[in-house]
């Protein structure tokens, strides 16, 4: 009886230390990166859950576009330009808001809306990744602009403003984007994501 119990217990132990090994890493995992769609506890502020849950709401709100889905419509092509914070901490970069959203139409958008790359980054890739040659162009002041075509002239421009309304225990946030038709000025689309946070 005796001897059964040791051999019981010697068991027990070593399938508990087995256990251990193996459950310690997805929970060190689960702590290390934590999903993007949860709150984190830790955390104040806008978080990366904001951020996925505006861009997947916008995203769909804007392909929803009974214009844009019309078969006569010719496909949309749209320049993505950058977030305004207009919140407390007006240095923070808020742009990975517009980021995702841009990621967002580029997967569920196909054949309705072509993305266009903005001008001053297309300068900078043109610059370092086309070569020079004799119709080297030369800009103001004798400098040389960027080789190659200026390309597609985008119709739409997709921005974003953040904006905020702090309280002393609470901020508001107020995310907003905005679609301009670039010829008209007319605001084609625009919605906004909200959220009430702890500071």
């Amino acid at each position: 009886m005796y001897q059964t119990c040791k051999v019981l217990i010697a068991s027990a132990l070593l399938v508990a230390a087995a256990g251990a090994c193996y459950s310690d890493r997805p929970h060190e995992y689960g702590q290390q990166r934590p999903p993007v769609d949860r709150l984190d506890e830790r955390d104040r502020g806008l978080q990366s859950k904001d951020v996925v849950s505006a861009s997947d709401q916008m995203s769909m709100d804007l392909l929803a576009l009974p214009e844009l889905n019309d078969p006569r419509s010719p496909r949309w092509t749209i320049v993505v330009d950058r977030i305004e914070n207009l919140t407390a901490e007006r240095r923070r970069d808020l742009d990975v808001f517009l980021e995702r959203l841009r990621v967002n139409l580029a997967r569920q958008g196909r054949g309705r809306v072509q993305l266009i790359e903005n001008r001053d980054k297309l300068r900078d890739l043109q610059s370092r990744e086309l070569d020079l040659g004799s119709g080297d162009r030369f800009g103001q002041g004798g400098s040389r602009t960027a080789p190659g075509p200026a390309g597609i002239q985008p119709d739409f421009a997709l921005y974003g403003r953040i904006m905020e309304m702090p309280n002393r225990a609470t901020s508001y946030f107020f995310c907003e984007f905005t679609l301009t038709d670039l010829h008209t000025r007319e605001q084609v689309w625009t919605n906004a994501y909200e959220v009430k946070v702890l500071r």
